[in-house]
């Protein structure tokens, strides 16, 4: 008797578990979750960073106040990374600061609604997903972060717990679909927020656990990690899925992990500019963009001669010479 070839993709966890055949089509919806893109900073330390800025690659910081204060680097500390990972996002504390009750501060990631679509999020038809990443941090206890949609006035708080200060620890949490509120659909929108907790006031957090029409950044108990001088947070192996069980970490090729990060942001490099008078040239990304972008240039006398579009722009210096990067942002 002949027998056919199933062809499968086999997977195993980031640790050696057991292996399980999974699907591969855009399962984790993070982008950047093994934290090896830094286009902004090539691993260099971020001292203070603002509200809104972002940190990696698709990983920014969120605040209310300009305190506390705290330093961001790839592989900040340079820890041993849990098995499978050679890259993690770090945060150190240099100044701590007891938030108020509206107070709150943290790192997340806005997934764009064509990414999350599917999910059904805010009908009968409402998906369950699963999230998991790996945490290392000096304090220990319950820590805390959420999901929102894009207007932030529907979330889900959660906790978790790290109990060994200085360990690698995998979190997995199964979070079952909302029926309500309200979600964008497939457009380059916000289609979910996902936020980890480096500090919320009383007043921001909510019972871990539920969904409801509220705006809350933690579950209610989070430890605040920025109010111990000195503490350590550091997170990798970040993975959304659809589903109720966590598998393998979805390892992409570097290049393909890259343009995915180009969509938002894209690094085009350096140029030099021969002299003062017009210079007239043509940007051509590599990677479509989101939406129209914002192009800078670290120097002066740059302007836009044109439109700019989603796949390009033209560009002129006026009265720079010399070198020049330009940057090209599309973010969320």
């Amino acid at each position: 008797m002949a027998y056919g070839l199933i062809n499968a993709d086999i997977h195993s966890d980031s640790q050696g578990g057991v292996l399980a055949p999974i699907s591969s089509v855009m399962r984790n919806r993070i982008i950047n979750g093994q934290m090896q893109i830094d286009q902004r900073n090539a691993g260099g330390v971020i001292t203070n960073p603002t509200s809104s800025q972002y940190l990696l690659d698709r990983f920014y910081y969120r605040s209310t106040s300009t305190t506390p204060t705290f330093t961001v680097q790839q592989n900040a500390g340079s820890v041993t990374p849990p098995a499978g990972f050679t890259n993690y996002l770090g945060v150190t504390m240099t100044n701590s600061s007891t938030p108020s009750s509206t107070d709150r501060f943290a790192i997340g990631q806005p997934i764009e609604g064509y990414n999350t679509a599917d999910l059904n999020w805010g009908t009968a038809n409402a998906k369950t997903v699963t999230l998991s990443f790996w945490v290392y941090s000096s304090l220990t206890g319950t820590f805390g972060g959420a999901l929102q949609n894009s207007a932030q006035n529907y979330s889900y708080p959660f906790t978790y717990s790290i109990p060994v200060a200085n360990t690698w620890t995998q979190i997995v949490l199964t979070i079952a679909g909302p029926t309500a509120g309200t979600w964008i659909g497939a457009t380059n929108g916000v289609g979910v927020f996902v936020f980890w907790s480096l500090g919320t006031g009383s007043t921001l957090q909510g019972t871990a656990g539920s969904w409801s029409a509220n705006t809350y950044w933690a579950g209610t108990g989070s430890t605040n990690i920025v109010s111990t001088n000195g503490a350590t947070f550091y997170i990798t192996g970040v993975q959304l899925e659809k589903g109720s069980s966590a598998t393998g970490y979805e390892y992409r090729q570097y290049q393909q992990e890259l343009a995915l990060c180009q969509r938002y942001y894209e690094n085009m490099g350096s140029c030099y500019i021969a002299n003062s008078s017009n210079n007239y040239g043509s940007l051509i990304y590599k990677v479509s963009k989101r939406a129209t972008p914002t192009i800078t240039s670290s120097s002066s006398g740059f302007a836009s001669q044109g439109s700019i579009t989603t796949e390009g722009a033209w560009w002129v210096y006026t009265t720079s010479q010399g070198n020049s990067t330009i940057t090209v942002s599309a973010e969320l």
